[in-house]
């Protein structure tokens, strides 16, 4: 039996390798900059998501963050042990789980504020680099889903 067979099967013919080596060092290089401001890497998404919309249901929270309730709802309750953020249910259907910016959370965004321009420092790409992966990135998203 031929060996080009199990070619596919070599890690520098795999698409999903350096995708995820680089999400796990892009990760990495974020991390001392948010063990600063006491947050992971997803939480730092989250408050993210909540600087701009100050209040999302968890629903709509994971559409746009690619994440399920089961990975949301710790992470939630640990941010609001932090008093970053509040959840409540919604007043018009309780189904609903309506996650909210608190004054502590809006706060931290002006510590926040620096670490996109490090990161940039971190991450060696020319800006038409960068918005060419961002684009692919979120064309392979849209595909997948």
């Amino acid at each position: 039996m031929s060996e080009e067979k199990y070619d596919v099967l070599k890690i520098q013919n795999q698409l999903c390798f350096p995708l995820y080596a680089c999400a796990r060092e892009v990760v990495k290089r974020y991390t001392p900059f948010l063990d600063e401001i006491d947050l992971t890497y997803t939480q730092y998404i989250v408050m993210m998501v909540l600087w701009e919309k100050r209040s999302v249901t968890v629903k709509e929270l994971g559409n746009i963050l690619f994440l399920d309730s089961g990975t949301l709802t710790p992470l939630l309750k640990k941010l609001e042990a932090k008093n970053f953020i509040s959840r409540k249910r919604s007043e018009t259907d309780e189904r609903n789980l309506i996650v909210t910016i608190t004054p502590e959370g809006e706060a931290l965004r002006e510590k926040a504020v620096e670490i996109p321009e490090k990161m940039s420092q971190c991450v060696a790409l020319e800006p038409e680099e960068a918005m060419t992966l961002y684009q692919i990135l979120y064309k392979l998203l849209g595909r997948m889903n």
